[in-house]
Formats: structure tokens, C-alpha cells, sequence
């Protein structure tokens, strides 16, 4: 069986290509440790983006872009995080919880995505997709730094809370990001053999440095 990896073909894909943390390491290695469905479920993520179903073509632009920005994804291939987040909402899968001075989160992502498109008007005169990244780097950094302030007519720090959540909930489901991070993905029916260092399946680290650096 030959399973989808990225379009060319080649084995442990990761999102932009970054491999130095682990280079080589393919979590689909392990495919044949997983059982029917638990492997039907994570392979399902690698075929083509479903079709978006929530939001829409305006908000989908606003959104990529926001997501990018957020994870930092600049180059091929890309996890698909806002086809992620629009198939969650559309099902209504949320976190089950939200702040008590917010509206639901598929409403208060739309509402988020419209104000950053008229901060961007305000501030530089075109939408929030037309801008360069530092232009959007700059409306969504001027968010986080609202903290417990306003921001339009919802609370900064909660909105923050919103889009972080949804972007690394959808973008560490994925197998490319697992690939960069050194995880073997489920160890269902296959369980973990050591409480303190790696089981035999686990990649060690090509150098022990910070992840988080500046750009």
C-alpha cells in the first residue's frame, strides 16, 4: 500500500521543508503499529483539503493569511490549518468552553477576521491578505499587545486565546508537523515501553538548542 506523503513523493515531509531538529524521520514509519482506524484517521489528513464549508472566500483570505503569520509557515509544503479550523466549526467541534464575554467561536473567529481587515484598511489603506508579512505581523502583534483591553467589541486577550488555540490544535494534528517535532504519533494498540527515555521508535535530536528563535 502506498500512502500519500506530499505531492513529489519524497518521505518525512515537514511543514516548509525544516528537517534540522530531526532530519529523516517519517512518522508514516509507523503506520504498521497502528491499527484500521486509528491509521485511517491520521492518514486521512495527508489526502487533498476538503472544500471549505464555514467560512467564506473573504474570510478564508483573511484567515490563511492570520494562520501563516501565527505558525510561521512561509514556504511548500504547508499544513492545511485554516481547512482544518473551517472543518471543525462547520461541524461545530469546539473546544466545548468559552469565555463568558464572547460569542460562540465559530462567530467570534468571523467577527476577529473582519476586524483585522478594517484595522488593515484604517492603518494601510488595502485587506489584511494584500499586505506584506511584516504589515500583518505588525495588526496582529498590536492584538496581542492589547492584552486585557478591547479590541473592537471583544476582549484582545480572549481573541489571542482563540486563534492560538484553533492554529496549533489544528497544525499539531498533522503528521508534517509531527515529522519536525520527532513525534511517533499514536502508540495505540502499540503502547510506550520506557517511563524515562526514548522507546526504540523515537528519533534523538540532531542538536539540543532552543526551538523558538527569532526570524
Amino acid at each position: 500500500m502506498v500512502f500519500h506523503r506530499v505531492p513529489d513523493g519524497s518521505r518525512a515531509a515537514t511543514p516548509g521543508g525544516r528537517q534540522e531538529r530531526f532530519p529523516g524521520f517519517d512518522v508514516l514509519d509507523q503506520v504498521g503499529t497502528w491499527d484500521a482506524v486509528t491509521a485511517g484517521v491520521v492518514l486521512s489528513r495527508l489526502g487533498p483539503p476538503p472544500d471549505l464549508r464555514y467560512f467564506t472566500p473573504a474570510e478564508e483570505a483573511t484567515g490563511r493569511c492570520l494562520f501563516d503569520q501565527l505558525l510561521d509557515q512561509r514556504d511548500e509544503p504547508r499544513v492545511p490549518v485554516l481547512e482544518l479550523v473551517d472543518a471543525r466549526l462547520a461541524e461545530f467541534e469546539t473546544d466545548g468552553w468559552r469565555y463568558e464575554d464572547m460569542p460562540e467561536d465559530g462567530e467570534a473567529m468571523r467577527r476577529s477576521f473582519a476586524y483585522l481587515d478594517e484595522d488593515a484598511q484604517d492603518r494601510f489603506g488595502r485587506r489584511f491578505c494584500e499586505l506584506g508579512r511584516d504589515e500583518q505581523g505588525q495588526l496582529i502583534q498590536a492584538v496581542q499587545d492589547l492584552s486585557g483591553k478591547p479590541w473592537h467589541d471583544l476582549a484582545a486577550e480572549h481573541v489571542w486565546s482563540l486563534w492560538t488555540r484553533y492554529a496549533c490544535t489544528a497544525f499539531y494534528s498533522h503528521p508534517w508537523a509531527w515529522n519536525e517535532i520527532g513525534f511517533g504519533g499514536p502508540a495505540y494498540p502499540r503502547g510506550y515501553m520506557r517511563l524515562a527515555g526514548r522507546d526504540p521508535n523515537e528519533r534523538e535530536e540532531a542538536f539540543d538548542m532552543d526551538p523558538v528563535r527569532e526570524r
